[in-house]
């Protein structure tokens, strides 16, 4: 007949994990200043991953669910790719990025959720291209078994 233990928890997603590792993103800023940029979103059944890089396809920030404290089948969800979106927005804010091109790769359920997190931030969005690779016809079938 002890004390009784309470433990209290903070939102869905442990709310001080996902604000930390933000924050502590956000603080690795690159020094350099842009105005336009190419926004890659490759979503997954289960992940997203949302990278942002320049016209010339060099690399200036990218994150993904897992990085955000996301485990499991939470990592392929619209809202932490809505998450991620919005992280990869304040970083393109904070570079002075105006305006951007979105190319689309992947069938999983975050492909409108990141872009719309993205465009929540204010920034401008040139075009959308959808590059999910198709397979045509695929390898050549295994010949039939003989018994």
């Amino acid at each position: 007949m002890g004390k009784k233990r309470i433990i209290k928890k903070t939102g869905k997603t442990g709310g001080s994990k996902n604000s930390a590792l933000k924050s502590r993103f956000l603080s690795r800023g690159s020094k350099r200043k842009l105005d336009t940029g190419i926004l890659h979103v490759r979503s997954t059944y289960n992940n997203t991953l949302i990278s942002l890089t320049d016209l010339k396809g060099d690399l200036i920030c990218n994150s993904s669910s897992g990085a955000l404290g996301f485990r499991g089948a939470k990592k392929g969800t619209p809202f932490a790719a809505a998450k991620i979106g919005e992280l990869i927005g304040d970083m393109a804010k904070s570079l002075g990025i105006k305006t951007v091109d979105i190319v689309v790769k992947g069938v999983g359920a975050g492909r409108e959720a990141g872009i719309r997190g993205f465009i929540s931030k204010g920034i401008h969005i040139d075009s959308i291209k959808d590059m999910t690779p198709i397979p045509h016809n695929g390898p050549k079938p295994k010949k039939p078994r003989r018994v």
